[in-house]
């Protein structure tokens, strides 16, 4: 249980104002995170309305489960965490 893999997490509800070493400070307390990648999508007048990022983390499934368990949901810096794990399919589209 303690073999370390590299998943991909989806992280969604992010404030804007969330950078990537935010991300990886928060989620390398659970795991080593090799690369975050952040998105914003835009409105027409170029406002900020969601703001989603792509973490791959080099991770055991224990604290894999622990990191989701103490992150998803949660509120953190004025947006609530929405995490899930990426499909592989979801890689080679």
């Amino acid at each position: 249980d303690r073999v370390n893999a590299m998943q991909r997490l989806y992280v969604g509800g992010l404030s804007h104002s969330i950078t990537q070493k935010d991300l990886k400070d928060r989620f390398g307390k659970f795991g080593d995170v090799q690369d975050v990648e952040l998105r914003t999508r835009r409105d027409d007048e170029g406002v900020p309305y969601k703001t989603f990022g792509y973490i791959n983390i080099n991770i055991s499934d224990a604290d894999l489960k622990k990191c989701l368990t103490v992150l998803n949901k949660s509120k953190w810096k004025g947006g609530t965490l929405q995490i899930e794990t990426a499909k592989e399919s979801f890689l080679h589209r």
